[in-house]
């Protein structure tokens, strides 16, 4: 597999292992789109093995080169955390917890000397695939969803204002996207030294057919809940087509301002 995304490069694959262990057997796509914007601060990946598979995409913020370095330097360090693990990790949640701990100090360190409103941040959201279920962290505005039958079965909630005001009921899910508040998020990786607040779920349980989905905001703004769900509709086009048509659906939409675009999607094939 290829390292970082370019610029609207995509990747495709699959992994299996032997008949009678609970083993990954997926295939997964992933892509990021620059949109409107004069470069991509983005970084999306699938890390796989026989026993497990992980998913990172992270957002990256900070003036100049800054947001870009930032997403990198999460995704290197989440790949180092998953290699340096035996699979299936024994304890998925403890995991997804120090290792964005251990990516939040090393760009809180890209920060030491830039000026406050440059410093390195990052919003990220991780999906860890294994014993026929997943497990999910985020931080900020990126998101994971799982996805059934043409549905949205679950996804994760924004650290953001306008997810606050959506959980009192004074929005509704359609005005979240066009919110003037959308961008503003309450937690990220990065800046301050203190660990933001990140949320880590429990085993989700897979069904075949399952795909799991972690995006960026560039991605969620501009697409509906039905773009999101068909991923997983009966008899849809490849998975790597599926997500190519809806980066690029997201970024036509929010054109002439669409944001970078970036979205990993695992099927979950069965056992």
């Amino acid at each position: 597999m290829p390292g970082n995304p370019r610029r609207g490069a995509a990747s495709k694959g699959s992994r299996g292992a032997e008949v009678g262990r609970e083993f990954v057997r997926v295939e997964y796509s992933k892509l990021s789109l620059a949109g409107n914007r004069p470069e991509n601060q983005d970084r999306v990946d699938v890390f796989a093995n026989d026993d497990a598979a992980l998913m990172v995409v992270v957002d990256g913020m900070g003036g100049h080169a800054h947001g870009a370095r930032a997403a990198e330097v999460t995704v290197a360090t989440l790949k180092e955390c998953f290699a340096e693990v035996a699979s299936p990790v024994f304890d998925p949640q403890g995991f997804l917890t120090l290792a964005l701990a251990r990516a939040h100090d090393r760009v809180v360190k890209l920060g030491k000397d830039v000026a406050l409103d440059h410093k390195p941040r990052a919003t990220c959201a991780v999906c860890l695939v294994q014993d026929v279920g997943s497990y999910w962290a985020h931080v900020g505005d990126s998101r994971v969803y799982q996805l059934r039958e043409g549905t949205i079965r679950e996804r994760t909630r924004d650290h953001s204002h306008v997810e606050l005001l959506l959980r009192e009921g004074l929005i509704h899910e359609h005005e979240l996207r066009g919110h003037p508040m959308r961008n503003f998020v309450e937690c990220c990786l990065g800046g301050d030294a203190p660990l933001p607040d990140m949320s880590v779920t429990g085993r989700k349980k897979l069904s075949p057919g399952d795909v799991l989905l972690v995006c960026t905001d560039g991605v969620w703004s501009g697409v509906d809940d039905a773009d999101i769900a068909s991923l997983s509709a009966h008899g849809n086009e490849s998975l790597d087509r599926s997500v190519r048509s809806l980066a690029e659906r997201a970024v036509a939409r929010n054109s002439p301002y669409s944001d970078n675009a970036s979205v990993a999607a695992v099927r979950w094939l069965g056992s």
